[in-house]
C-alpha cells in the first residue's frame, strides 16, 4: 500500500521519463544513423566514409562489409574495437532485432546495426553529446483524471495484420494481438493495442491535439494492468515517439483505425514543431 497521492505518482512518473532520454546510450545521444550499401561501408572521422564518426575518432577505423543477409565488421591492420566488452579486429554482427546484438564500443561511442524490413543500417550513440544536457525538459498538459480510463483487453482469434506509417512515410504491416473498448463522453471507442513480449500493453494513438499541441503523428501509451486484468488507458502518462528528440529514430505511429476523433489534452506536450 502507498501513501502516495495519483498525482504524486503521475509527477514522479514524468520526472523519471525526462531523466531517461538524457541517459548513456538514450534518444538524445543518438547522433547518427547510416544505412549501408552492399560491399563495403568504411567507418571513421573522415566525411568520405560511409559511416561517418566524430571528429575525435581516426580517419579510419575499418570497414562494416554488408553481403544482402548480414553484417560483417573487419578494422583496419593494427587497429581493434571493443564488441560486446571483447576487443576484436573482426566480428559478425548480430542486429538490433536478434536476442543479443552485438554492440560496439569507442571512445564514447556506441553504435549497433539495425534491421528494418530489408534494410540494414548502423546506428551511432555519442554520450560526448552535450544535447544529453542541453535539451529543453519535456512538457506536460495538467493531469486530468477524467483521461484515466478503465477498459478491457480483447484478444484476437488470431493476430490480425495491421499497416503503421513509419517516418519516411511508408507503411510496414505488423500482426496486432488484440484490441481494448472503452467509453468517453458517452460514446464507445475502440483501439488495436499490441501485447509485448514483456506481457506489457503498448498503444499508438493519434488524436486532434497533434494538430497544434502534441506531437504531429500521434503519441504512445502503456496501459496500467490492474489485479482483474483489466486495463486502464492513463492518457496522464501519453508520451511522445523518440522521433520528438532525435533526428535518427526510426519510429512507427499510429494506425489509421487508432486515430481518436475526440481531443485528448493530457499527457506529454509537444511545443517544438
Amino acid at each position: 500500500m502507498t501513501d502516495k497521492t495519483y498525482r504524486q505518482i503521475i509527477e514522479e512518473w514524468r520526472k523519471e521519463r525526462n531523466e531517461i532520454i538524457r541517459q548513456e546510450n538514450s534518444w538524445l545521444a543518438l547522433a547518427g544513423l547510416y544505412w549501408l550499401k552492399l560491399g563495403k561501408n568504411q567507418f571513421g572521422s573522415d566525411p568520405k566514409n560511409e559511416v561517418q564518426l566524430p571528429e575525435r575518432i581516426p580517419a579510419s577505423v575499418g570497414a562494416f562489409e554488408y553481403n544482402g543477409r548480414s553484417v560483417s565488421l573487419r578494422t583496419n591492420p593494427g587497429q581493434k574495437v571493443m564488441v560486446n566488452d571483447a576487443m576484436t579486429d573482426f566480428a559478425i554482427l548480430q542486429p538490433d532485432i536478434s536476442e543479443a546484438p552485438s554492440y560496439i564500443k569507442m571512445d564514447g561511442l556506441q553504435m549497433v546495426v539495425i534491421q528494418r524490413g530489408n534494410k540494414m543500417g548502423v546506428r551511432m550513440w555519442d554520450n560526448q553529446s552535450e544535447k544529453r544536457a542541453s535539451f529543453p525538459a519535456r512538457t506536460w498538459y495538467a493531469i486530468d483524471e477524467v483521461f484515466r480510463i478503465l477498459t478491457v483487453y480483447t484478444p484476437y482469434d488470431r493476430p490480425k495484420m495491421a499497416f503503421f506509417p513509419d517516418l519516411t512515410g511508408e507503411k510496414s504491416e505488423f500482426p496486432v494481438e488484440g484490441y481494448v473498448i472503452f467509453e468517453f463522453d458517452g460514446r464507445s471507442h475502440k483501439l488495436d493495442i499490441n501485447k509485448e513480449d514483456d506481457e506489457t500493453f503498448f498503444l499508438r494513438f493519434w488524436d486532434p491535439t497533434s494538430k497544434d499541441e502534441t506531437y504531429p503523428t500521434g503519441r504512445y501509451l502503456v496501459a496500467d494492468i490492474q489485479p482483474d486484468g483489466t486495463l486502464i488507458l492513463d492518457f496522464n502518462k501519453a508520451y511522445n515517439p523518440p522521433c520528438a528528440f532525435t533526428d535518427f529514430a526510426t519510429c512507427v505511429f499510429a494506425p489509421e483505425q487508432n486515430h481518436l476523433d475526440f481531443r485528448v489534452p493530457a499527457g506529454e506536450t509537444s511545443p517544438k514543431k
